[in-house]
């Protein structure tokens, strides 16, 4: 496969994948860019194509055929958890992400955590059940504070961090009520949540930006947990001892255990940590781009992304050194009524250009156009990113940009950075 004349295809239509097509649209290897199904912001970096299932695998397979893909990117998870890039490996198609066995990372918390038993990586202690009545008599018999997971996929909404004994109960009640659900309930840690991502080829892992989120959905950490309300980039409490010590006790066993067990791991791994007076630990895996995580991470990427996405899928990144940007950035995530429930569709919004010609990115996800008009159509809507000397310069620039959208039904929270400003 040539390298310099690449047509990509970028799969999934969040802010996240606005992110990737504008960092991957600027590589000069990639001559066409294709988003399936994409949204108003990808189409300014590529083509999208609303219309391609990327749930079916063949359909995914035959388009790629069709429309001479070289290379395949998979943003989100759930494709992922499917077997997609099994799918096209199958059929001869280059794609970044791991296989639906390695997938079980984020598929799975139970299977993380099992493997995080096995191979001596550091997390949390935790059961696994199928069933309410013993789920509840291992809650009573532990307490609260306690911590409450959907086994599988959950948009990161599948979590409750409990306070009280009946809060644990109902979330367990709420999580058990599907068919076949299982949940995962994990003791309690203490202590100052980071993310952190690794490029990984199957062997070996590069360290690929460390971030902070804000899950909760309103200001002061208060509400419900969301997919998440704004991030920034670096996360200053991710010291380079730190970061050392993430790659040797967490991230590599990992690698290590998955390579073991014959599902070796190919993709960029995201790993969610707390940061307890022990140490790092391992709070859950996700085996993709965050998402706003990956709306800071980009804009302080200075190298070209896509060598780097093509040798951890070819196998090898013996030769790949990510550079950075020294400046910081910092991503305010703007959402519809009702989120993270039912939202209100349809209202319009105004003011991207402005926002952007004030210095700011401003990633698109929920949204969709009618004419000329731009419509939020989700919960998260936009993703309003921008860079700084610091955390602070980029959470002032940020919110001077969110002010110049005109989006009245819109709300975003209004302390995005404040653990890092305050530090």
């Amino acid at each position: 496969m040539r390298t310099d004349t690449l047509t990509i295809l970028l799969i999934g239509s969040g802010g996240r994948e606005h992110a990737l097509a504008w960092k991957l649209a600027q590589s000069p290897a990639c001559q066409r860019l294709l988003v399936a199904p994409g949204n108003p912001g990808t189409a300014a970096h590529g083509t999208n194509h609303p219309d391609l299932d990327v749930a079916d695998a063949a359909a995914v397979v035959a388009f790629c055929r069709r429309e001479g893909v070289d290379f395949v990117v998979v943003g989100p998870e759930a494709p992922l958890v499917a077997g997609l890039v099994d799918a096209l490996a199958a059929a001869g198609i280059p794609a970044f992400g791991p296989t639906a066995a390695a997938a079980q990372l984020e598929g799975s918390k139970g299977f993380t955590k099992e493997l995080c038993a096995e191979f001596g990586i550091p997390t949390a202690g935790f059961a696994r059940f199928s069933a309410a009545e013993p789920a509840l008599a291992y809650l009573r018999a532990r307490g609260a504070p306690i911590v409450v997971k959907a086994d599988g996929l959950a948009a990161g909404k599948g979590v409750v961090v409990a306070e009280t004994l009946p809060e644990a109960e109902a979330a367990v009640a709420s999580l058990l009520a599907a068919p076949g659900a299982e949940v995962v309930i994990e003791e309690y840690l203490a202590g100052e949540e980071a993310s952190f991502f690794a490029l990984c080829d199957g062997t070996r892992a590069v360290a690929f930006g460390t971030a902070q989120d804000h899950k909760r959905v309103h200001d002061g950490d208060r509400g419900p947990n969301t997919g998440g309300m704004g991030a920034y980039s670096p996360a200053p409490i991710l010291t380079p001892a730190l970061e050392a010590e993430v790659m040797k006790r967490i991230i590599q066993p990992t690698l290590d255990g998955l390579r073991a067990r014959g599902t070796p791991f190919r993709g960029i791994l995201y790993a969610g940590l707390m940061l307890t007076p022990e140490g790092p630990k391992l709070i859950e895996y996700n085996v993709r781009f965050g998402d706003p995580e990956c709306q800071v991470l980009m804009p302080r990427l200075a190298g070209d992304l896509v060598p780097a996405l093509l040798a951890a899928s070819a196998g090898d990144l013996s030769g790949v050194a990510p550079a950075w940007s020294p400046q910081a950035a910092l991503t305010v995530v703007m959402a519809a009524p009702g989120y993270p429930g039912p939202v209100a569709r349809g209202s319009e919004i105004r003011g991207i250009g402005a926002a952007e010609g004030a210095g700011a990115l401003v990633f698109q996800a929920g949204t969709r156009r009618e004419g000329e008009r731009l419509l939020a159509d989700g919960g998260r809507v936009l993703a309003v990113t921008a860079t700084g000397a610091g955390i602070a310069e980029a959470q002032t620039r940020a919110y001077a940009a969110v002010a110049r959208i005109d989006w009245p039904e819109g709300f975003f929270r209004r302390d995005i950075g404040w653990r890092a400003v305050g530090r």
